[in-house]
């Protein structure tokens, strides 16, 4: 794989290294950083890509190690956005609707989903980028989707309510 071969397909799956940092890590900075270091890393490592049709999912794993890596350098720092004055915060009142659905659920669930959902990656892409067995995959797809219903008919039961 050249050069411009390797720029055209990153540019094809921008959206979805975006989709994935952003389930993991959820800041915009550090998932800006995320994306570039693991497209740095991927064009390092383009020797190793055994096989070009799996350029994708071999990236999307790239990418997840740096978000993880990212997530525990994080882990050490106290965020500022905790101690944020009233009327700097985010209002409450926003109808969070599915996407804060999604990104209330549980890390674990939250980047099947997406990897599934949002990109559309089989269940056995899903195993392999997360090494993970196939049936885990399929069982946080399952839990996934019912915390997301419980908490969607509970903000309809509320909106309902009002």
């Amino acid at each position: 794989m050249d050069r411009d071969d390797f720029a055209s397909r990153v540019v094809a799956a921008e959206p979805t290294l975006y989709h994935i940092s952003k389930s993991i890590l959820k800041n915009d900075s550090d998932c800006a950083d995320a994306v570039q270091e693991a497209i740095a890393a991927a064009y390092g490592k383009l020797p190793t890509l055994r096989e070009e049709r799996y350029f994708k999912t071999w990236l999307c794993r790239i990418l997840i190690h740096e978000c993880y890596r990212i997530y525990r350098e994080n882990r050490k720092t106290v965020s500022l956005e905790e101690y944020a004055f009233p009327e700097t915060a985010p209002p409450q009142s926003r109808d969070p609707g599915l996407y804060a659905a999604i990104m209330a659920l549980r890390e674990e669930l939250r980047l099947v989903i997406v990897l599934h959902y949002v990109e559309g990656f089989q269940v056995t892409e899903i195993s392999q980028m997360l090494k993970i067995p196939v049936g885990t995959v399929k069982s946080r797809l399952s839990r996934a989707r019912a915390d997301l219903r419980s908490a969607l008919e509970k903000k309809e039961v509320q909106a309902h309510d009002a």
